[in-house]
């Protein structure tokens, strides 16, 4: 028996280091094709820049004719700048984990950086005839051309991962504070191409429940079981400092197996996000680190809040007009509605609404609760009776939400942030729910992007701490455009 356990051994480890070597090779390979084809595309950039300057002459007129042969010398520095900048600026790193603005930011300082020196090569040895401009219109080209190629391959990519292809099955080892900050970086980041497909905790208040669509799959020791078993590409381990023995345990399992495995323990139960890497006399020192969203910032998203909310205020007036002449034609009462909600720290606020119910739907909420079809302490059904015609077209098209604009410019709630809770689900929040009371609720945020009532109410919450830890205007204003499309589709509103 121990000579067959042996054998199956050393199996799974040959099987494992066959499967890593072919991955790294594959990942070395798309890497030179990469880096071979933004070469070709730098050089067609400052092709097709010299064609604009000297035979299209846009922009300015010519003073000096040169031909493209005089070009070759530049056209060397212009390929070396540009190759030795994308390497050191990490262009080529990352390119799984980096969103394509991302790739694009970094892309386009280091193309600025390899247009200045050839600038300066050219003020201080070239003679006059070689155009500054035509330097510019090849970098700008650069930029447009490998941010195509980089915005196909992302399109493509994504195309495969929605059907399953070169999407990374992830096993999590915790599922305490870190291992939910992995299952919402899988969640809210499906770009990285990784799938949960469970996670393992000995804490039986965690390792028996499932959080939102991530399922609970038992204790730590059911580990080689499920490997046996196949379909893990990887592991990762969210335990504390304190269970060393129980990590180098999980990391011998998987080694055995051929299955890659990394740990994220947690320090002093810090949020990983939350930690800081400082030097102290030479000596690295961990604490925490300061909140992102500094005074400045919180100025700024309020900026952003004001002249975007009195923006779409008033565009929305005529359509609330409308809606709210539909709603009084179909049913009495007042077409706005309003409910006690909770606010940033749970502060309670009324939010405004057009009524998409009939007048008595708080009334007949209780006799509806054996139809409630959403976890958690959410209440939603999606034939709900108590909508009435017109306002199952308003919730379709998240018209009834426009007067919230009113609350944004009255500084109770944002245009992107969590969704805003009934006081009574707050009440029936666990700890780690509450993280999504930090900050102002908003009238579109990543949970209306990702799903909406698709959603359990785990991965909403998992969605929303994402979006306080990592929060940006940039990350602002990509929910505001991406919010629009997915608004007129309808998905996932009811």
């Amino acid at each position: 028996m121990t000579s067959q356990l042996l054998e199956a051994n050393r199996t799974h480890t040959k099987r494992g280091h066959t499967w890593r070597l072919a991955g790294h090779r594959l990942r070395s390979a798309l890497l030179i094709a990469l880096f071979v084809s933004d070469l070709g595309l730098i050089n067609a950039a400052f092709a097709l820049a010299y064609v604009i300057r000297y035979e299209w002459e846009w922009f300015r007129p010519i003073a000096y004719s040169a031909p493209f042969t005089a070009y070759l010398p530049i056209q060397a520095l212009f390929n070396v700048a540009m190759l030795v900048f994308f390497v050191f600026d990490g262009v080529y790193a990352g390119q799984r984990q980096n969103a394509w603005l991302d790739q694009m930011w970094t892309l386009t300082g280091s193309v600025i950086k390899a247009v200045f020196i050839v600038w300066v090569a050219i003020f201080i040895y070239g003679p006059a005839v070689y155009s500054r401009l035509m330097i510019a219109q090849a970098g700008v080209l650069v930029v447009l051309l490998l941010g195509a190629t980089r915005a196909l391959r992302a399109w493509l990519e994504a195309r495969l991962r929605a059907r399953g292809v070169g999407v990374a099955n992830v096993l999590i080892i915790g599922a305490g504070e870190i291992g939910r900050a992995v299952m919402r970086t899988i969640f809210a980041r499906p770009e990285l191409g990784y799938r949960c497909i469970g996670f393992l905790d000995d804490d039986p208040a965690r390792g028996h429940t499932d959080i939102g669509r991530f399922p609970a799959l038992g204790e730590v020791s059911a580990l080689e079981a499920l490997l046996d078993r196949g379909g893990v590409d990887e592991v990762v381990i969210t335990l504390p400092w304190s269970a060393q023995a129980k990590i180098q345990r999980v990391l011998e399992i998987c080694q055995a197996r051929g299955v890659r495995a990394r740990a994220a323990p947690s320090l002093l139960q810090l949020n990983l996000s939350q930690v800081n890497v400082t030097d102290f006399g030479g000596i690295p020192v961990i604490g925490p680190r300061e909140p992102k969203a500094g005074e400045l910032d919180r100025w700024l998203k309020r900026g952003m809040d004001l002249a975007l909310g009195s923006l779409f205020l008033l565009l929305s007036l005529p359509i609330i007009a409308v809606a709210a002449l539909a709603i009084r034609l179909e049913s009495p009462g007042s077409p706005i509605y309003s409910q006690w909600r909770a606010g940033q720290n749970g502060r309670p606020f009324r939010v405004y609404k057009l009524r998409s119910m009939y007048a008595d739907a708080d009334q007949r909420r209780k006799e509806l609760e054996a139809l409630n079809e959403a976890d958690g302490p959410l209440f939603k059904i999606r034939d709900d009776p108590r909508c009435t015609r017109v306002g199952r077209v308003l919730r379709k098209l998240s018209i009834d939400e426009l007067p919230q604009f009113w609350n944004v410019l009255r500084g109770e709630m944002s245009i992107v942030g969590p969704r805003p809770a009934l006081l009574s689900e707050v009440e029936q929040y666990h700890d780690w729910h509450r993280e999504r009371l930090r900050v102002k609720p908003g009238i579109t945020g990543l949970w209306q992007i990702s799903g909406r009532s698709e959603l359990s109410f785990d991965e909403m919450v998992l969605l929303d701490v994402y979006y306080i830890e990592n929060w940006s205007l940039s990350l602002d204003v990509k929910i505001i455009l991406r919010t629009i499309p997915y608004v007129l589709s309808g998905r996932g509103a009811y």
